[in-house]
């Protein structure tokens, strides 16, 4: 539950992103992009093939399987479509992996305004973060040194420039515990109910490309904006 004013406040901030989404995408240009890593998307082999029954049957699946290893999947949701931009599929969630991400998303319109959802997981509010963004809005200021001076100094120093409404590319964060405020945890569940938790994967290789046809699928055919009804309104005490 959400404790304090600030906390309450990040809340209906990113739900009025939502509800802005479309009409800033529209008028301005602006992006608006949920953001996060689905982590141990397992590539599970079953060990014999599942069993059609008749009608009214339920289908007999075998219980055993084999690992072939796990992938990490960085998503980036686009609120006014629905649909998923530049997905990335890594076998690692590194600081470096997520900037990676970031500089695709921002690369797919270079000078466009953006608002990027996030949780607060420490590598999202990098020091390599603050640079990358620095760079891209011409912010040529002295950034300061991690753990010394500046802005660069601490995680709340940092999050406090990534987050600065003034800057073209500005991040949101959700509050501790507050990860079902991002949209893209929706997605992650139709992909995991469509695709991932039925299949049946040899390799690591099959359940990468089984995810990026998924992807492309979706985006052509099943994309569309969700109905955020919530507004930041407390729920319970």
């Amino acid at each position: 539950m959400l404790r304090n004013r600030t906390s309450f406040q990040r809340v209906a901030d990113i739900c009025g992103a939502y509800r802005e989404a479309i009409t800033l995408y529209q008028t301005q240009g602006i992006h608006t992009i949920c953001i996060d890593e689905q982590t141990g998307i397992q590539a599970l082999e079953r060990i014999a093939p599942d069993r059609l029954t008749g009608a009214g049957q339920t289908m007999l699946r075998e219980y055993e399987y084999k690992r072939h290893g796990t992938l990490c999947l960085f998503g980036n949701l686009h609120v006014p479509t629905g649909k998923i931009l530049a997905p990335m599929l890594r076998q690692t969630r590194t600081e470096e992996d997520y900037l990676e991400n970031i500089d695709n998303v921002i690369g797919l319109d270079p000078q466009a305004g953006y608002r990027l959802i996030s949780d607060n997981l420490n590598t999202h509010s990098s020091e390599s973060c603050v640079r990358y963004v620095a760079a891209c809005c011409g912010v040529d200021e002295d950034l300061g040194k991690k753990g010394v001076r500046g802005i660069l100094k601490s995680v709340e120093s940092r999050v406090a420039f990534l987050t600065d409404p003034s800057h073209r590319i500005q991040f949101m964060y959700t509050p501790r515990h507050c990860s079902w405020l991002n949209q893209i945890e929706i997605w992650f569940g139709t992909l995991r109910n469509k695709e991932t938790r039925w299949m049946s994967f040899a390799s690591v290789e099959e359940l990468e490309t089984s995810i990026e046809s998924f992807i492309k699928y979706f985006n052509g055919v099943m994309a569309k904006p969700y109905h955020w009804t919530y507004t930041g309104k407390i729920l319970s005490q």
